[in-house]
């Protein structure tokens, strides 16, 4: 009976120690807006990367509505209580939609990149885009700034996975803006194939 429980408290012990934690902080497209929690795609990507062999506790940060600064203002918080592996940060479409100069923009995600990399936390962006109606030389300027983070702070870059939502109009919700219940399914998927290069084997 010693030797059976000293082999379960070693196989949760190696468990422990091979786990690893993705932070999600991002806004409403990941904070399973208009929808129940268990809906939302961050809710069903533990399942998917399992599936994948990257065996991951999913914290979901988000906030609906948060622009880069307000979730800037949360993180130290969220590293020092969660101590994650990886962060995935998935901001910047409300600055966008509110005008925000994409310098300024810039200067957060330089600033959380850093953060989580003190924490020795592996930061991943995901592009984000802005709707075409605010100017051609806005947008250029705004997505532009994703590729430059990454380039420059060495930091993983995945695509914008509303893109490939938006085009299924089943997908999305009236407002145009965010996907529906019946689209998480996909994108957690499409999620889980983007983030395990950048995530350990179990």
């Amino acid at each position: 009976m010693t030797k059976i429980l000293s082999f379960y408290f070693a196989l949760l012990f190696c468990a422990a120690a091979n786990g690893q934690t993705l932070l999600i902080l991002g806004d409403s497209l990941s904070a399973g807006y208009n929808m129940s929690i268990e809906q939302s795609w961050p809710s069903l990507l533990s399942a998917e990367l399992q599936a994948l062999d990257k065996s991951t506790t999913v914290v979901n940060a988000s906030i609906s509505g948060d622009t880069t600064d307000n979730a800037l203002a949360r993180l130290p918080e969220l590293l020092s209580l969660h101590q994650p592996s990886s962060v995935l940060i998935e901001l910047g479409a409300n600055d966008g939609l509110r005008g925000f100069p994409p310098a300024l923009v810039m200067g957060n995600l330089k600033k959380m990149i850093n953060l989580i990399k003190a924490q020795n936390g592996s930061p991943i962006l995901m592009q984000i885009q802005v709707p075409p109606n605010y100017g051609k030389r806005y947008s250029e300027a705004f997505s532009s700034l994703y590729p430059q983070l990454s380039e420059k702070y060495n930091t993983p870059l995945i695509p914008f996975f509303l893109e490939q939502v938006i085009v299924k109009p089943q997908w999305m919700m009236n407002d145009g803006l965010h996907p529906t219940a019946e689209a998480q399914p996909w994108i957690a998927q499409y999620m889980a194939k983007q983030l395990a290069p950048y995530l350990k084997n179990r």
